[in-house]
């Protein structure tokens, strides 16, 4: 007999995450009472899907959206709501989000909105909706005007991460994801980044390692939002769930300054070491914590640094960012390994040196 190991995420509506190899085979468990199920899925995940569905006995739907950040915008979302109304779904039905992170955004953000919301159950096939996008029930779509704009808290029912499902995954894709694993070590779980250093080569490759630092990472985010779901104001270091953060002021502004068409991991990747070198010219963290950051996310095959020319339009679309309050830019920085803190509007040329150390050497 197979036994589970499920990480409990207690929000306002309690769920939780499996993380194991072989769990999409429980689909069918959290069906009960299910007419309809529609699968959300992009089309590299069509074989997978129908598959899936042949597994159902439910009337299955399956909604084919584009692949990565280019599903998570409102023209996709409306086109999703009219399969749904054409196949007569109702608020007894449920979806399922098969795919990376941007699919299951896109997922939880259509069942939310359908009918005032609907069952959603996220099955998440990369790494970086594993450990990211699938848990902690936030849902959304990008603008032109910068990512996630529009969205909401919205939880799912339960999230099958099928570790089979990596097996697959392109290797780019894949240290992708590593790099949301690795923010968990910095923020919360220095554990997984001893872990990482001691057999990078293991991580990154099918292993019970891999699978460890997965379900650690899993764990860190299940607790932050456990007692932040909504993300309230954090000042200091009672920062809530603003820590999940870390890396994506200026990783969610280098994602938008390539029009969404890069990697969320490796710009989180520029991003982190962005927020380690801002701590450490404000006093809050040694140079040895700056060199680590390089030094794992390089082992990672993660990118440290980003275009020189890029600063100023990075630096505008910084204000743009969600996190922002009123007319101030946010940022997560480290007071030391496993401690992170909201620092808001430091100094613009420290800023600005910041910057140029991820573009020098």
């Amino acid at each position: 007999m197979i036994v589970w190991d499920p990480v409990d995420v207690f929000t306002e509506q309690p769920y939780q995450v499996l993380v194991e190899h072989g769990v999409s085979a429980l689909l069918p468990q959290f069906l009960d009472g299910v007419a309809r199920v529609a699968i959300v899925h992009p089309p590299e995940m069509a074989q997978l899907a129908a598959r899936i569905a042949r597994g159902l006995e439910q009337r299955v739907t399956r909604i084919v959206v584009p692949d990565a950040e280019q599903a998570k915008t409102p023209a996709v979302l409306a086109r999703c709501w009219d399969e749904l109304a054409e196949a007569g779904f109702t608020r007894s039905d449920a979806i399922v989000g098969l795919g990376g992170g941007a699919t299951t955004d896109l997922a939880g953000f259509v069942a939310a909105t359908w009918l005032r919301g609907v069952r959603y159950i996220a099955m998440p096939t990369t790494v970086l909706a594993m450990v990211d996008a699938a848990v902690g029930g936030k849902t959304g779509i990008n603008l032109d005007a910068g990512k996630n704009l529009v969205g909401a808290f919205y939880e799912p029912f339960t999230v099958l991460g099928d570790l089979d499902y990596l097996g697959t995954l392109p290797e780019r894709e894949l240290r992708s994801g590593f790099a949301e694993v690795l923010k968990c070590g910095f923020i919360a779980d220095p554990q997984i980044l001893d872990d990482f250093e001691a057999a990078p080569g293991e991580a990154l490759a099918p292993s019970d390692l891999q699978a460890g630092l997965i379900r650690r990472a899993v764990a860190v985010k299940a607790r932050v939002v456990s007692a932040d779901l909504r993300e309230r104001t954090g000042e200091g270091t009672e920062i809530g769930r603003e820590a999940l953060n870390y890396g994506h002021t200026l990783g969610h502004a280098i994602e938008r300054h390539l029009h969404f068409a890069g990697r969320h991991g490796e710009a989180i990747s520029v991003g982190m070491v962005f927020a380690a070198e801002l701590a450490r010219r404000l006093g809050l963290i040694e140079s040895t914590l700056v060199a680590r950051h390089r030094e794992v996310l390089t082992a990672a095959g993660l990118p440290i640094g980003f275009d020189a020319t890029a600063w100023p339009a990075l630096r505008a679309a910084m204000s743009l960012d969600k996190k922002a309050r009123g007319t101030s830019v946010r940022f997560v920085l480290l007071h030391g390994l496993g401690i992170p803190a909201i620092q808001a509007n430091p100094p613009e040329e420290t800023m600005a040196s910041a910057y140029r150390a991820l573009t020098s050497g």
